[in-house]
Parts: C-alpha cells; structure tokens; sequence
C-alpha cells in the first residue's frame, strides 16, 4: 500500500482523498494550516491529517520523508516549495498548477532527480493535454490545435454569468498573466481575455476568450510541428467584458487580493456545475485534408449521498489517475513527466480516468475538405453537435 501525501484540504485536495480513499489501496495524510480545512477529511478510511503550513519547510520535509508521493492542490503560489521539499526526501511530486511560471521552475528542479515530477495532471492544463496529444498523432502533418475549456454554472443567474467553482486565485491568475499560443509557427505570447470568439453548443450560447496556462508544455512539444496552437476559456457571453472592465478599466489585476475579496463575498459558489472540453485538430492525414474534434460535457454527481462538482471530479480524477499509472509503473518514474506523454486510452482505462469517459460516444472526424476548411477559418468545428 503506497503512503502518499496530500497538501491541502480544500474543495479539491478533500475530493482527492476521498477518491484516493475509496480506491482501498492508498495510505494517505492530508495536509492543510487550517483545523477546519481538515475536517473535510474527518473520518475517512485510510486517511490521516497533519496540521502543516507549506511554507514551514522542515516540517513539510519530516512530513514528505518516506512517502511514495505528494500531491499538491495548494494554491499556485504555494507548490514550487512543495515541490523543493519532494525533491529533498525523494518523492515524487504531481500538482495541478495552471501557473507557467511555477511548472518551468518544477521542470528545472527535475533536471537530474531521480523521482518523477508531474505538474498539471488536472482539467486544463491536465486532460486537455492528454487529448490535444492524442488527436494530433492522427495526423501526417498538423495545421491547427485549438483546445476550449470552461467550468460553468448550470443555471447562471447574475452579471457575470458564472460562480465560483474553483480556486479564485487560480482564475483570477489565469485572466492576468501573458497566455502562450503558436501563430503562423511561431511561439507567441498573447493577452488574456482578449481573441473573443463566440460559439453554441447544444442550444446553449458560449464564448471563449485566451486565458494563462491552459496549454501546459504543448506549446513546447508542438513548436515547429503545428501552424497555429491555442487555448481558450469558455464562459458565457458577456463576462470576458465585465472582467475586462474590472482588471483594466479599474486596475484590480494591480490589487488581486482586494479583487479576490469582492470575488469571494459577491459572487456564490455553487456544486451544480458542468464542464465543456472541447479540442479541434486538423491537417493532413494521407494527403488529405481533415479535421478531428472530442466534445464532452460532464457534470455534477452524487458520491456518498452528497453532490460533488463536476470540477472536483475532474480535477480530482485527473491527478489521481497520473498518480495510479505511475504507481502501476505505466509513467516513467524518474524526470519531468509531461501531460502529452500519457496515452488517451489508457487515461480513460483507469480506474480514476474513467469519471472521463464518454458514454457511447466517439470523436468526430470528417474527410471533407470544405467542411475542415470552414472549421479551421471559423475557429469552432461544425460537427460538434454530433459528438456532444
């Protein structure tokens, strides 16, 4: 039974250890500042809890020392020194940072270790990757990758039209920092919020707009292989605008932490949620000019008699799921893992995967030259209807 360790006792590091618990065969001690953060975890087979502030770094090494892994679902700010100290005692480390920053820091540290550093195993950047990857193997030559994610209300009912589903330092992160992307073949650094596209799915209006991190390392693995890269955040319409207003209008990306506040007391949080992934990969595949899209909805659940959100089951799923291939030895277990070395299938093989997996569905391909063209000018794939 491997003794792993997870930091944070949050919304998601709790559901982590709920999963990982449920599993049967995972010893785990979750870790948070906060007494009543743990009590999330009271009571839990199999589950132990420490009172540890990360930023404490002989502790959080006494606490790592001897464990088979750490899982990070602390803040962004906080995972690099997660990270110093699994590379310290020799365990291996997995997170769900969205910060690019911290994950070329994470790459460095895991130059020359001998454990195995996984950043961003959750939604996106995490399965998005995973998906993006394995789409385009199907090509001969690739010409454009756009990857749409977005975790929404289901029943938006304010100005912004959404709820605080996830981290709100992550959001806010993420609607601030430069944004990669491939243009015309060439590594490019974009601003958030901006490239507005608008497009439906089911009935259901949504924009999309650039946002940080999102790609993880594909612009990296991609570069010099795809004409045109990138990653947006899918909301509904009209809340790239309000954002825009607040951060640069009223120069809250200046006061993030007075912008989180108002976030935090203004806006509810809520578990009834959905999330949309949707990637679009064309190119050439035997000459011939085609597309290929994954669309997927998943939503809220009851697990235990209480309602889990479809962001905590992502998120949670995702991170555990790289964590049991690299038990079950299916990763390598030494250097910097990327997300697009994971293979799809067996991703959604596993037993944590599989909260993926789409019911009788398959992604669409068309061999119509026309119709890939048309998708590829207008950004969004006519046959997602099909595959939703």
């Amino acid at each position: 039974m491997q003794h792993v360790v997870v930091i944070g006792a949050g919304h998601i590091g709790s559901t982590i250890a709920s999963l990982l618990s449920e599993a049967g065969d995972y010893k785990i001690t979750v870790a948070d500042r906060s007494v009543a953060q743990l009590g999330a975890v009271a009571g839990l087979p199999r589950v132990d809890q420490a009172l540890v502030d990360v930023t404490d770094g002989p502790a959080l090494r006494a606490l790592l020392a001897g464990k088979f892994a750490v899982l990070s679902a602390a803040p962004y700010h906080l995972t690099f020194p997660v990270a110093e100290a699994a590379r310290a005692v020799g365990a291996h480390y997995l997170d769900l940072t969205e910060d690019v920053a911290t994950t070329r820091k994470v790459k460095a540290l895991a130059a020359d270790a001998t454990t195995a550093f996984i950043p961003q195993c959750g939604l996106a950047p995490g399965f998005i990757s995973i998906v993006a990857a394995d789409l385009a193997s199907h090509f001969d030559t690739l010409h454009d990758v756009r990857l749409r994610v977005g975790a929404l209300p289901k029943y938006p009912s304010n100005a912004l039209n959404y709820n605080l589903t996830w981290s709100t330092d992550g959001v806010i992160n993420e609607y601030c920092e430069p944004c990669e992307a491939i243009v015309d073949g060439q590594l490019r650094h974009t601003r958030a919020l901006e490239e507005c596209e608008t497009f439906s799915l089911d009935g259901v209006a949504y924009e999309a707009f650039n946002t940080s991190g999102g790609l993880g390392t594909l612009c990296e693995t991609l570069e010099g292989r795809v004409r045109n890269l990138n990653y947006r955040t899918i909301r509904y319409p009209g809340h790239a605008a309000i954002m825009k207003a607040l951060l640069n209008d009223l120069r809250l990306r200046d006061r993030r932490e007075l912008l989180k506040d108002i976030l935090e007391n203004s806006v509810p949080a809520t578990l009834q949620d959905v999330v949309i992934v949707f990637v679009t990969v064309s190119g050439l595949k035997d000459s011939l000019l085609l597309q290929e899209t994954y669309a997927h909805k998943i939503y809220a659940r009851q697990r235990g008699g209480r309602t889990v959100s479809a962001i905590q089951i992502t998120t949670a799923s995702g991170i555990c799921a790289v964590l049991d291939m690299l038990a079950n030895g299916a990763l390598r277990s030494v250097g910097f893992v990327r997300q697009e070395e994971i293979g799809l299938a067996d991703f959604l093989a596993n037993r944590f995967g599989a909260a993926y997996a789409m019911e009788g569905a398959a992604p669409a391909r068309t061999a119509d030259p026309a119709l890939a063209a048309s998708a590829t000018a207008s950004g969004v794939a006519p046959t997602l209807a099909a595959v939703a």
